[in-house]
């Protein structure tokens, strides 16, 4: 591509595809031999990423009008505490980096598990530590594995990493077999369990989770809901010698402490191993006031717990009440409910109830029902009282029709 005599540039079919790195695709590209080598052009991506369809978060709708049900956010804000600390923070020394280490937070953290701060690593959100640990624990070709069905980023975060992913088979009772729990843990580098789970809301024992402790890898229990359970614990399992060397905690502070628009999370596990996950994350992972808005909001344990009593009373009325309207509900120890109609139109409800501005999350998990058909269904945040009670209004509207 060089300037002609008459100083126009001339663009050789050779340099086209040079150009294709710095252009937009579009339809308004005039040339069609550019138009045609946009439209072939293969981009320097790993194979691993071309091939994933990625993960898709749940609905955020802009406007303000809805009732959101969907993405299992606390109804409640945060500790008052949290907004000096933030008001602080922004007022500070934002000119300088961050601590690298959240050494403030990792205390606070140690003083309510009563653990070494040494064993936790804070992570722009939870999601960050799962990616870590990946990164940290396993190399391409090592086996993932978890129960299903749970959470699907555990296979997205699988495939970027270009490890193969196993589907753990669970019953009607949530339980697996004591030949696939050997088979997985005598072959997976990695399990991840979501405890409580998502989308089902029901928690194993750790009776049941140490026959998921890989021979040479690491068990993974995301806890993003583990302070909802009827008996919360707070890493009593890195004490159990069933486990010791072999488990990762993974928190966030999106759920009970009502900071999913901040973005914090953190992981526990022993110190040696802790050591290990801080060379993969980012240098500076979590900014100023995330931080300090994270130490705030673990440090007010009396705001959290009022929160977390009042989404448990109010998840209890909503799983006696859903029955009356033909839903098949699953015991729930987290801040939502996992719920199956009579009719089996759960993707019909879900679209009524989004037509009277009521956002709930339809999901559906092939090869999970019984005989490795569809397992499907709604999962319902628990709200505030009144936002369950807007729900409850339009329940006979949305199942009207549909059985």
């Amino acid at each position: 591509m060089l300037p002609g005599s008459d100083g126009v540039i001339t663009v050789s079919q050779d340099s086209i595809g040079f150009m294709c790195c710095s252009l937009i695709v579009s339809d308004s590209v005039a040339d069609p031999a550019l138009r045609i080598c946009l439209s072939r052009m293969s981009l320097p991506v790993r194979k691993a990423i071309s091939e994933i369809v990625g993960y898709t978060p749940g609905e955020q709708p802009q406007d303000t009008d809805c009732t959101k049900l969907n993405t299992n956010e606390n109804p409640y804000p945060p500790s008052p505490m949290v907004v000096e600390a933030i008001r602080e923070a922004a007022t500070g020394s934002l000119n300088v980096y961050p601590d690298a280490l959240a050494t403030g937070f990792r205390r606070a953290a140690a003083d309510v598990f009563r653990l070494d701060p040494n064993c936790f690593l804070a992570a722009n959100g939870s999601d960050e530590n799962l990616t870590i640990i990946v990164r940290t624990a396993c190399d391409a070709g090592q086996l993932i594995a978890y129960p299903y069905p749970s959470y699907v980023l555990y296979e997205t975060l699988a495939e970027i990493q270009d490890c193969p992913v196993e589907r753990i088979p669970v019953d009607a009772s949530f339980a697996w077999s004591d030949e696939v729990a050997e088979s997985i843990r005598r072959r997976a580098r990695l399990v991840f369990v979501s405890n409580p789970n998502s989308p089902t809301g029901n928690r194993w024992t750790p009776d049941e989770l140490a026959r998921l402790v890989p021979e040479d890898g690491l068990l993974v229990l995301d806890e993003a809901y583990g302070d909802f359970p009827d008996q919360p614990h707070r890493g009593e399992l890195l004490h159990d010698s069933r486990f010791v060397g072999r488990l990762v905690i993974t928190r966030t502070l999106s759920k009970s402490y009502s900071l999913a628009g901040l973005r914090f999370g953190f992981s526990i596990a022993q110190p040696e191993l802790t050591a290990e996950m801080r060379k993969s994350k980012d240098s500076y992972n979590c900014d100023t006031i995330a931080i300090a808005a994270a130490t705030a909001a673990i440090q007010d344990q009396n705001w959290m717990l009022a929160n977390r009593s009042k989404i448990v009373a109010t998840r209890m009325r909503l799983a006696a009440r859903l029955p009356d309207f033909g839903f098949n509900v699953y015991p729930s120890e987290a801040n939502f409910v996992w719920t199956q109609h009579a009719s089996g139109r759960h993707e019909s409800i879900y679209r009524r109830l989004k037509e009277k501005r009521i956002l709930v999350r339809y999901m559906k998990f092939p090869g999970a029902g019984p005989d490795g058909g569809m397992f499907d269904g709604i999962r319902i945040t628990v709200g505030a009282d009144d936002q369950i009670d807007r729900l409850l209004d339009e329940l006979n509207f949305a199942v009207s029709g549909v059985s």
